[in-house]
């Protein structure tokens, strides 16, 4: 399942991300969206976990959490539309 994580402090690192899922079970997949102009974190990323059991876990764990001083949103990702660019 892929899970999206919005609201994340600037300051947040991939790793950081990651270690949060790790507590929850297997993950797979973790990208924290960069700027590509400053190469900073625009404030989301994904993580694919390829349990649903373990993901639906992580969503309602994570979802609301103080991380790096933000509340953080923590969802199932939408399935992009077909023929979205």
């Amino acid at each position: 399942m892929k899970i999206l994580v919005r609201n994340l402090s600037r300051e947040t690192t991939q790793a950081e991300l990651l270690a949060l899922f790790k507590d929850y079970g297997n993950t797979q997949y973790c990208k924290l969206v960069l700027d590509k102009a400053t190469g900073k974190s625009k404030g989301f990323g994904f993580v694919e976990m390829p349990h649903a059991g373990e993901a639906k876990a992580a969503i309602k764990g994570l979802n609301a959490r103080d991380v790096g001083g933000n509340k953080i949103r923590v969802k199932k990702a939408d399935k992009p539309e077909a023929g979205a660019a």
